[in-house]
């Protein structure tokens, strides 16, 4: 059966088992819509929580960045895991115990404040599109790859699929959905990176690969090591970050994965607060299946790319002898030769391909002599001298490609390729799914229901719901036609606007009875301000890395953003009169790991 076919069956199987689950998972109120009736056991939320916090940018994107980047991109793992552990120990059984659908829910309600809602649905909403925006770029990626169409056209589609299971099921439609989700897109991690594992170094766990010695008598941090060097980039083991923005990249990302208003939203939809925690534990095992295979799959991955593009020799290879999966990667897009010094030969190395301004290929469709692409400036590099760069890039690899190329690059059966294809699609499609019911529910029951119209209907208050999902996915699909940057470093922004505004509201609503209405107001205010501004700067407005505040990138700002909000939060709580009498007893008994009722709807 030819790899396409198998492809078809694969994403389209698991396509018909998702829709088919939010037409009977399909939502009839909007307790259902929202929080999934507030019924489901701990096991299958935590599968479900897994399967919304396991996007596109951990299924995709996290690998591929890890194999580029080496030692940096620890920050990424240890965030992204470390953050369950603040949810599941800090926040997620006292937001349960309060008894509301939604972050802005909370906020409003605890700091008696329709101000301080609004400002909450807005910090969810920028949250929420800077997220989604990674999540529809991956969809993209892996329909223009095994669907044989532009990246725009697979966006559209995954825009369409969304639509039906998100708009219909709401989150009772999503739980269910996310727990075959989770399923399919471990597999497709798990059972290619075992292959992987056994293939490279002979060992079937990947979590034990990367210390493993290959048949050069090297283990494979070393080979990666020794590569890496030759071939003019940074030991693969040392990094380029400082040791300062390591931290606060690392810190801003366990803090936005606590504060990320899609993922606390799943711990209202479970019956008691105690499941609120076991929910966590869960969670936070499925994502270690998939997370501790990372370091393992994104350096066999490195090796296997480096070995196959340069030959043995390390020297390069003639394109007429390039394998299939350059070639196939190559027609997607996401894969560029430009032979610099026209001898017709692949040659991988440190350096910019084509374009070391944008940092990604300025080609066009015409063919070169020995097939490569043409820059719009002739054949060859006009900056390149042979003299001086005796061996100089000539490959652009976009970063999201590492994880689906890698079984085609180690040549595994046509059926793990067609698995690692739907399990990428899985991934993306239940984050954004997750994140696009997060849209909704802020503008329809935290904006429409409790601040603009209190009288509306339940029916109606489903209907503004749906018609908000239907107008984000509009503008997701839109983001993810016109990315701002590659899935994992788009983001990363989101966890670090949710690290500084999100997180520290949040904590102080539960920790610190003093903390009012003002106070809150004044540090989101500051900390989503603060971080935002930063990040456009830098990401979107020209700014120079040699400027970044004591050397920390936009990634990692989310940090500053925090201390900046807990600080300005704290001085003008103590500056203005406290909250009622009534609401600190609320916030010493939210503590008291005992009794909750339902979440309150209205």
């Amino acid at each position: 059966m030819s790899l396409d076919l198998l492809t078809y069956l694969f994403i389209g199987g698991s396509f018909a088992l998702y829709i088919g689950i939010a037409i009977w998972a399909r939502a009839g109120s909007t307790k259902e819509f929202y929080v999934a009736g507030g019924g489901v056991p701990p096991i299958a939320n935590g599968m479900a929580t897994a399967a919304d916090w396991m996007s596109a940018a951990s299924f995709i994107s996290l690998a591929g960045l890890i194999s580029f980047v080496g030692r940096d991109g620890s920050a990424y793992l240890m965030g992204w895991t470390g953050g369950y552990v603040l949810l599941a120990l800090l926040l997620a059984p006292y937001l349960r115990k309060f008894g509301k659908f939604t972050v802005p829910d909370f906020v409003g309600d605890r700091y008696g404040s329709s101000t301080a809602r609004i400002i909450a649905v807005v910090c969810t909403i920028v949250i929420s599109f800077t997220y989604v925006a990674g999540q529809m770029r991956g969809v993209g990626i892996v329909f223009s790859r095994y669907l044989h169409v532009d990246i725009n056209t697979g966006v559209i589609v995954g825009m369409a699929i969304v639509f039906f299971y998100a708009v219909l099921g709401g989150m009772k439609g999503i739980t269910y959905t996310q727990v075959a989700q989770y399923c399919v897109l471990i597999l497709a991690f798990t059972v290619p990176a075992f292959f992987l594992s056994a293939q490279i170094t002979g060992h079937f766990l990947p979590q034990f690969g990367l210390g493993a010695t290959l048949e050069s008598g090297q283990s494979v941090l070393a080979t990666l090591d020794q590569l890496s060097v030759d071939l003019g980039f940074s030991q693969y083991t040392s990094g380029k970050k400082s040791t300062i923005d390591i931290f606060f990249l690392t810190v801003a990302l366990m803090c936005g994965t606590a504060g990320l208003p899609h993922v606390i939203v799943r711990f209202f939809t479970v019956p008691r607060v105690k499941d609120a925690r076991t929910t966590g534990g869960y969670a936070l095992i499925f994502i270690a299946l998939l997370y501790t295979a990372v370091p393992g799959v994104a350096g066999f991955g490195r090796v296997n790319l480096i070995q196959e593009v340069n030959g043995p020799q390390n020297t390069g290879t003639a394109y007429a002898e390039m394998p299939s999966w350059f070639k196939n990667w190559e027609n997607a897009g996401l894969l560029a030769w430009n032979d610099r010094n026209g001898d017709g030969i692949v040659q991988y190395a440190a350096g910019a391909a084509f374009d070391a301004k944008k940092g990604k290929p300025a080609f066009i469709d015409e063919r070169g002599e020995h097939g490569q692409r043409m820059t719009s400036n002739g054949k060859t590099d006009a900056s390149f001298d042979a003299a001086k760069q005796p061996f100089a890039n000539e490959v652009y690899v976009d970063r999201d490609i590492m994880v689906l190329a890698n079984p085609e690059i180690a040549q595994l059966p046509g059926w793990v390729i067609a698995l690692v294809a739907a399990g990428a699609v899985a991934a993306a499609l239940s984050t954004a799914a997750g994140l696009l019911l997060v849209i909704s529910t802020a503008i329809s029951h935290d904006l429409m229901k409790k601040t603009i119209n209190p009288n509306i209907s339940d029916k109606q208050e489903l209907m503004y719901a749906r018609m908000a999902a239907v107008v984000a996915i509009c503008i997701a699909g839109y983001f993810g036609i016109n990315p701002p940057g590659f899935v994992a470093q788009v983001v990363a922004l989101a966890f670090g606007i949710a690290c500084a505004s999100v997180f520290p509201t949040l904590m102080l609503g539960i920790f610190y009875k003093r903390m009012n209405t003002q106070g809150a107001i004044a540090g989101m205010l500051v900390g989503l301000v603060s971080t935002v501004g930063y990040m456009w700067y830098f990401v979107f407005g020209g700014g120079n890395s040699a400027d970044y505040f004591m050397g920390i990138s936009p990634g990692g700002f989310g940090t500053v953003g925090m201390i900046l909000h807990f600080i300005v939060a704290y001085v003008v709580a103590q500056m203005t009169p406290p909250p009622s009498e009534e609401m600190q007893h609320i916030v010493e008994d939210l503590r008291i790991p005992r009794g909750a009722g339902v979440a309150h709807d209205h």
